[in-house]
C-alpha cells in the first residue's frame, strides 16, 4: 500500500498537478479528502507564512504530516505585485480571468522588456512536534499582452516563458511539470522525503 501525502488546499489544479508529481510514490489526499477541517486563514504577509500556517494548522489538526505551498505571481514593474494576494487580487470572489484582467489593464503601457515576472511557490512540511522544513521553487518569465492557451489555471495564460516563446498555459502538462515553480519546489521535496 502507497504511503499518504496530505496536501494543504482545495484547489483543483494544484491537486492534479500534485497528484502527477507523486505519481507513483504517495497517495494524495487533500482539503476536499477531509471537509470537516476548519477554513485556514492565509493572513501571512510572505509565501513562507501563509505556507507554514497551512502546514502546521494541518498537521496539527489530523496529527500527521501535512505538505502546504503558497505560490503566486510577482510583477517588477507592480512593485511585486500581486505576490501574497495572487489568488484574489481583484477581489475575494473573482476568477481567474478577473485576476488576469486586472494584471493585463495595471501592465497596458508597460513595455516588453519591462514586464518581467516570476511565479514563488513555497513549500512546508509540517510534522507535528518537529520544525518545518521550507522549499523554494521559482520560474522567471513576461507577462504576455493578451492570454494564450488553456492548459493551466491561474496566471498560466498571461506568464510567458522565454525559453519556450509560449505561455504556462501553451505549455504540454509534461513540459510545464518539468520546469514550473512548484516542480522546482516539488524536486526539492522529492529528495528531502526519499533521503536524497
Amino acid at each position: 500500500m502507497r504511503k499518504e501525502l496530505v496536501i494543504a488546499t482545495s484547489n483543483k489544479g494544484k491537486i492534479k498537478e500534485f497528484k502527477t508529481l507523486f505519481a507513483g510514490m504517495y497517495e494524495v489526499k487533500s482539503l476536499l479528502d477531509y471537509p470537516e477541517v476548519p477554513e485556514i486563514i492565509e493572513d501571512g504577509d510572505t509565501f513562507k507564512a501563509n505556507a507554514a500556517k497551512k502546514a502546521e494548522t494541518l498537521a496539527a489538526y489530523l496529527n500527521q504530516n501535512v505538505l502546504a505551498d503558497d505560490s503566486g505571481l510577482s510583477i517588477d514593474a507592480l512593485n511585486g505585485e500581486p505576490g501574497v494576494f495572487s489568488a484574489r487580487y481583484a477581489g475575494t470572489h473573482k476568477s481567474d480571468a478577473d485576476n488576469m484582467a486586472k494584471v493585463l489593464s495595471k501592465l497596458a503601457e508597460v513595455p516588453e522588456e519591462n514586464r518581467i515576472a516570476r511565479f514563488t511557490c513555497m513549500m512546508a512540511i509540517a510534522e507535528p512536534g518537529k520544525e518545518t522544513l521550507f522549499f523554494e521553487g521559482q520560474v522567471e518569465g513576461i507577462i504576455a499582452t493578451e492570454a494564450r492557451g488553456t492548459n493551466g489555471f491561474g496566471y498560466d495564460p498571461i506568464f510567458l516563458v522565454p525559453a519556450y516563446g509560449q505561455t504556462m498555459a501553451e505549455l504540454t502538462s509534461e513540459l510545464k511539470n518539468k520546469i514550473s515553480h512548484r516542480a522546482d519546489a516539488i524536486r526539492q521535496v522529492k529528495n528531502y522525503l526519499l533521503g536524497g
